[in-house]
């Protein structure tokens, strides 16, 4: 199974990735007998002075009447819109381009998990209904069951997992009925974007094995863009870093001319990581502080200290230092060599 997550903080998480190569439904709910799938969910949180830009994209496939997702959030969104028609695809495209056209957070904000759930906003966004929650794991299932989810085996235990930092969720319950009256079909995708006011965000990256097997390969992309270059601590293995850098003026000039993307910066930090972890493996989030000689905080990954681990590059990428070490090594041998020959002559002289 592939999935590929665009999160621009600076999430997924969501989930997922609209892009060139197909992927499978991971994490989120499963509504009605099964019969739809949840194919793509695409995610960019992009994090800017204090507010994230979560952009997530969902694609359904199969027949049925019903069928959602449901995504952790670090803090109370204060709106819910349609998102950019092809921003998630941009940035797939920045570190996949055709070769033939390019060569510690307080969230004091999000309360304290009611009894039952308590539903904070609703919006309607073409057949998606979307409705933010907050409560804690118990109250969120039942809301979930409620409302016509039917929930994996392991989803209370997410669930938990995610309410004990943040009681905050956002589910996305797809009508077929009103998808049929717009004319979407299979393979087309809603874009959505929650502006949320929060402190430092997690990704949330354990819910993409939510349902998934024990041995169940997940991958999935994971798009971080930042005002600064960010601090990132994993809470476990299967997670490397393959880009740190400045995001060039062309893809941020791209992001900023889709619709609902005007606030897009002129400068932002652009990380891409990969994940590639057996599901039952991947019980971790992902750690980020977007400020300067802040670490992030080992909470926010959801598993105690001595498990977290810092993201480093992609050895692939990263090791080519030792080959300058020898290299050097070698040019101060030949000198050695060359001095010692010429000693005679010098001291002739």
């Amino acid at each position: 199974m592939r999935a590929r997550i665009i999160i621009g903080m600076s999430l997924t998480v969501g989930v997922g990735l609209v892009a060139a190569d197909p992927a499978s439904a991971c994490g989120g709910l499963v509504g009605e007998d099964g019969s739809i799938e949840l194919v793509r969910t695409t995610t960019l949180a992009a994090y800017s002075n204090g507010v994230e830009r979560y952009v997530t994209a969902f694609e359904f496939a199969g027949e049925g009447k019903e069928v959602g997702s449901i995504i952790p959030l670090p803090d109370v969104p204060t709106k819910v819109e349609r998102g950019g028609a092809w921003t998630l695809q941009r940035l797939a495209l920045e570190v996949e381009p055709p070769a033939e056209e390019f060569a510690g957070a307080d969230r004091s904000s999000a309360g304290t998990a009611p009894a039952s759930a308590e539903v904070l906003l609703e919006a309607e966004i073409d057949a998606l209904d979307i409705t933010v929650v907050r409560g804690g794991g118990d109250a969120v299932g039942e809301w979930a069951v409620e409302n016509g989810f039917f929930l994996s085996p392991d989803a209370p235990e997410v669930l938990d997992f995610y309410a004990a930092r943040s009681p905050i969720f956002m589910a996305a319950k797809f009508n077929a009925e009103r998808a049929a009256d717009l004319g979407q079909g299979t393979g087309d995708s809603t874009p959505i974007m929650a502006t949320i006011p929060t402190d430092d965000p997690w990704v949330p990256i354990r819910i993409l094995g939510l349902g998934a097997d024990a041995d169940q390969r997940i991958e999935a992309d994971v798009f971080l863009l930042t005002d600064d270059k960010p601090g990132l601590l994993a809470g476990g293995t299967g997670m490397t870093l393959n880009r740190s850098e400045q995001a060039n003026e062309l893809l941020l000039d791209d992001l900023r001319s889709d619709e609902a993307m005007e606030w897009v910066p002129r400068d932002m930090w652009l990380s891409y990581l990969q994940v590639d972890s057996p599901a039952g493996e991947l019980d971790y989030d992902l750690a980020v502080s977007a400020t300067n000689g802040v670490d992030p905080r080992f909470e926010d990954t959801g598993v105690s200290a001595p498990e977290v681990a810092a993201v480093t590059r992609n050895v692939a990428e990263a090791n080519h230092w030792p080959l300058a070490v020898g290299l050097g090594a070698g040019l101060a041998a030949l000198f050695a060599v060359a001095w010692w020959s010429m000693r005679p002559r010098l001291g002739a002289t």
